[in-house]
């Protein structure tokens, strides 16, 4: 028996639930909803179709990921196999030296007034007026 030819084209939001950007197919199905994962620069609806040659963006807990569709699968597989359906272009994280500070707070200083909000945000390097995602 050959195995089955592959489709044309596959729900975006099972495509990036087999190749593994989210762990489970619900949790796909709402970032999708909510508007974390763009095909070819356009939000993504979940049931809207990918085909080779899209380039998918997603902004997953671990950060944003930007990959490009090589092959169609809509079921989960091991991981290296999930690798050849797709090429990551997510650029390198920058480095330690210039990623954003934390900022701790002395225990028992109670909550942050907005002032302090205010320079915490700027001190993270956020724009004011863009929620963070």
């Amino acid at each position: 028996m050959s195995p089955a030819p592959a489709p044309p084209s596959a729900r975006v939001d099972a495509w990036v639930w087999a190749i593994r950007l989210y762990s489970t197919r619900s949790a796909a199905t709402a970032a999708c909803k909510a508007g974390h994962v763009k095909v070819n620069g356009a939000t993504a609806k979940p049931s809207q179709t990918v085909k080779p040659g899209d380039l998918v963006r997603a902004y997953t807990p671990g950060g944003e990921r930007i990959v490009a569709v090589t092959g169609l699968i809509t079921k989960r597989t091991s991981a290296p196999l999930a690798q050849q359906n797709y090429e990551d272009r997510t650029p390198p994280p920058p480095p330690k030296a210039e990623r954003a500070l934390d900022v701790l707070r002395e225990r028992g200083a109670g909550r942050p007034t907005k002032r302090d909000r205010r320079l915490i945000e700027r001190l993270r390097g956020r724009e004011q007026g863009i929620p963070p995602l």
